[in-house]
């Protein structure tokens, strides 16, 4: 190769964009859409009308936000970070290696997403799915746990394995995920310009870019039955005729014999809505966050998660 490789800088700019779009994004739409997501994952024998009474029965309006604080909000800060360095340094492995921009930016995305799995996602969504799904003890006159003493009982139950309980499905959805994101994303914008009739490599507006994005996270959601394993993995909620020490495969053999194929895509249209508006978050409030964190940090964003 005559050319010479240059690693991408990991700036703090763009760590600070990615935590306040993913920041942003968690706390207006994102946290209720996970919430709905997980509990009729957990509740697949629920209708959509029954699994939205029971979050309204759970503390009404602030039902649809278990599990933000300080979980979610951990999650969304951390994330993007361990994404950008790990999805950077793959991506430039790769490139070295004699991958194309493609392969390689395929191949960072899925490594960045196994690391955001195993480094901060494993139990945030651990502790988000045990807030949603956990019995209300207040129904028996107890008073409820706090988030941190459900988090200690746990520990001392079951130590990190307890606490990081699912967190192979997450790293499997998570490089499904980013993988078939990237690609189908890719497809769609090749799409749309030989629909808007523009040119190899002339750039998208901001619609455009949001379409060709919604179009490959909707796509992604053939992952979901990972998603609905991930989420039994994590429940409490309890069942006598559920295996002890569930792994992936088990979980997926329990969920289809009580359930059926409509079981392992429950959730799958609120999931949908969440990436759509993740995608709008990034796409649409990005340019403007971009401008006002390089008047804040005098540093040119040259990213985005």
């Amino acid at each position: 190769m005559s050319t010479s490789l240059e690693r991408k800088p990991v700036k703090f700019s763009n760590l600070l964009l990615g935590a306040g779009l993913n920041l942003f994004e968690v706390t207006t739409l994102g946290q209720p859409l996970e919430v709905i997501k997980t509990t009729m994952a957990a509740n697949r024998s629920d209708t959509f009308a029954g699994a939205m009474g029971r979050i309204w029965g759970r503390g009404g309006i602030l039902g649809y936000y278990q599990g933000l604080i300080p979980w979610a909000w951990i999650e969304a800060s951390t994330k993007g970070a361990v994404l950008l360095f790990v999805a950077s340094e793959a991506e430039f492995r790769a490139k070295s290696l004699g991958a194309n921009d493609f392969f390689s930016g395929i191949l960072g995305g899925m490594t960045g997403g196994v690391a955001q799995a195993y480094a901060t996602m494993g139990f945030c969504t651990c502790m988000k799915t045990v807030e949603i799904t956990q019995h209300k003890m207040a129904a028996q006159g107890v008073k409820p746990q706090s988030t941190f003493a459900t988090f200690m009982d746990i520990y001392r139950r079951e130590g990190i394995r307890g606490i990081n309980r699912g967190v192979n499905a997450v790293a499997i959805r998570q490089t499904t995920n980013w993988g078939s994101r990237f690609g189908l994303s890719r497809l769609a914008e090749v799409a749309i310009r030989r629909v808007m009739d523009k040119e190899d490599g002339q750039k998208l507006n901001a619609l455009e870019k949001i379409c060709a994005s919604t179009l490959g996270g909707g796509l992604s959601a053939w992952n979901q039955p990972i998603e609905v394993i991930r989420v039994e993995m994590q429940s409490k909620t309890e069942d006598p005729n559920r295996p002890k020490n569930l792994t992936v495969g088990k979980t997926f053999k329990y969920i289809y014999q009580n359930n059926g194929i409509k079981g392992l895509y429950r959730g799958v249209a609120p999931r949908i809505g969440l990436g759509i508006w993740q995608t709008v978050c990034m796409v649409a409030l990005g340019d403007m966050a971009k401008e006002a964190v390089e008047k804040l940090t005098g540093e040119k964003v040259t990213a985005k998660h």
